[in-house]
């Protein structure tokens, strides 16, 4: 049976609680019996989700949003110093605790896997939750994005399994202690915290350190940076297995065959072959799942019943979801903001929507990661038909002087792409009418709110 709640945590206050990780953490601490409270920016179905669960969701930052009976105070790195309810948590003394600290104490008691790695944490930790779940092993998940509805991104389960993304971002990955690890991948991003590929080494190298004595690390055979990386812990006392098409993987991945949107794949694993379906488009999508198999092997779920509840798993939202279709032309949510995750995207859409045409709305997310790798950026849009890219996202960033998305647009350019720069959002929808045609495929890209324009471009095309 999973433990209960941390009598420290019992009243727990969260500043952003709106956010995919945050929101996470409150919905479980609910589930548990916490008695949940915290502020947002905005109003969101997020924050509904959770009032649902008996949370008490502010809109706004401000000092008497803090009830003074909070036991805790929980942030994120995004949460900056000057916030005033972070302010009346110092003047009142409650403890602040970090969203990783937060998510490390409900691990507790349970027999942990944390998915690591560049790009798809997200696919894979949804996949883990939703195909465990299917086998009736009730976990427990924390994800970074809803499965299919605003609240889906956490679950508190009766099981003793707890499956969690863990975010190499800002290095809080640290503070868990998993059974079970993967690696997916390990590329330089996140250039605001990390000054070069050695750091982002030594920072895997601590995570896969905190591997419970017996565990297991699962780490991908095909990458180059994580085979870098299993050199370096081929000395840590934890057990490694590769999975890919590599030859040398324990896992080895025999074919991936596209199946319009899904794909069948075949694995050799233990020396026997395993056919399964994944219900999702695009190799890498298929090559998170058989992470995903390896891990739940690794932690003693039989291989011959996990495969096939992989295909449960259907999606999860932002991850090439079919926003709908007007006029002829699907509109798909892509939450690829790497050069690498979008050149994977691109790349899944055109397996399986063949001689379609491919327009892309990108919206460029922090300046850090645009200034750095604007032109790889600009190198991926050149995959598409034709392009419309928008101002950069800034998040939780000040502008950098001359960093634009301008970087992107003379790099697309400069490959042979068609772009058009819109800096209104609300243009996008009338210029997109004008570019598309029936049978084209439009594909919004970003990690902003670029997301909240795949409604509306379906909307004008309806017209």
């Amino acid at each position: 049976m999973a433990p209960g709640l941390p009598t420290a945590m019992d009243r727990p206050h969260f500043i952003g609680i709106g956010g995919a990780g945050m929101s996470g953490i409150a919905k479980i601490l609910a589930q548990r019996g916490a008695v949940v409270a915290g502020s947002d920016a905005k109003e969101s179905e997020t924050a509904e989700a959770l009032r649902a669960l008996g949370a008490t969701v502010h809109i706004g930052h401000a000092a008497g949003h803090l009830a003074d009976d909070a036991t805790c105070v929980v942030v994120s790195s995004a949460i900056r110093a000057d916030n005033p309810e972070l302010a009346r948590a110092a003047e009142l003394g409650i403890p602040v605790v970090h969203r990783s600290d937060a998510l490390a104490r409900l691990m507790d008691g349970l027999r942990p896997i944390a998915v690591a790695g560049t790009h798809g944490k997200t696919t894979t930790t949804s996949m883990l939750a939703v195909s465990l779940s299917a086998l009736g092993l009730n976990p427990s998940y924390a994800i970074g994005g809803d499965l299919d509805a605003p609240g889906s991104n956490a679950l508190h389960g009766d099981g003793e399994i707890f499956v969690a993304e863990a975010d190499e971002s800002d290095r809080s990955f640290h503070k868990y202690a998993p059974e079970v690890a993967i690696v997916l991948n390990v590329e330089l991003d996140h250039h605001a915290n990390y000054a070069s590929m050695d750091e982002i080494y030594e920072s895997f190298e601590t995570f896969a350190d905190c591997v419970t004595e017996g565990g297991t690390l699962v780490i991908n055979a095909d990458h180059e940076g994580a085979r870098e990386l299993t050199r370096r812990v081929t000395a840590c006392d934890v057990a490694v297995v590769t999975y890919g098409e590599a030859e040398d993987a324990d896992v080895r991945v025999l074919s991936v065959v596209p199946q319009g949107l899904k794909s069948e794949v075949t694995v050799l694993l233990g020396g026997k072959e395993l056919t399964f379906a994944v219900s999702v488009p695009g190799r890498h999508y298929a090559h998170n799942a058989v992470a995903a198999l390896a891990a739940g092997v690794a932690l003693g779920v039989p291989a011959d019943e996990l495969a096939p509840a992989l295909a449960a798993y259907t999606g999860v939202k932002r991850r090439l979801q079919l926003k709908g279709e007007a006029a002829g032309v699907q509109v798909i949510d892509s939450y690829a903001h790497h050069p690498t995750e979008m050149t994977t995207d691109l790349e899944a859409m055109r397996a399986a929507v063949g001689d379609a045409r491919i327009l892309v709305v990108f919206q460029p997310h922090l300046f850090s990661r645009t200034q750095e790798l604007g032109r790889e950026m600009g190198q991926a849009l050149a995959l598409a038909d034709a392009s419309v890219v928008l101002d950069i996202y800034p998040a939780r960033e000040d502008p950098i002087p001359g960093v634009t998305s301008t970087l992107i647009i003379d790099a697309a350019r400069a490959a042979g792409a068609d772009v058009t720069a819109v800096s209104d959002k609300a243009e996008v929808p009338e210029t997109v009418a004008g570019m598309a045609k029936p049978g084209d495929l439009v594909l919004t890209m970003g990690a902003g709110d670029v997301t909240d324009l795949g409604p509306r471009i379906l909307d004008r095309l309806a017209r």
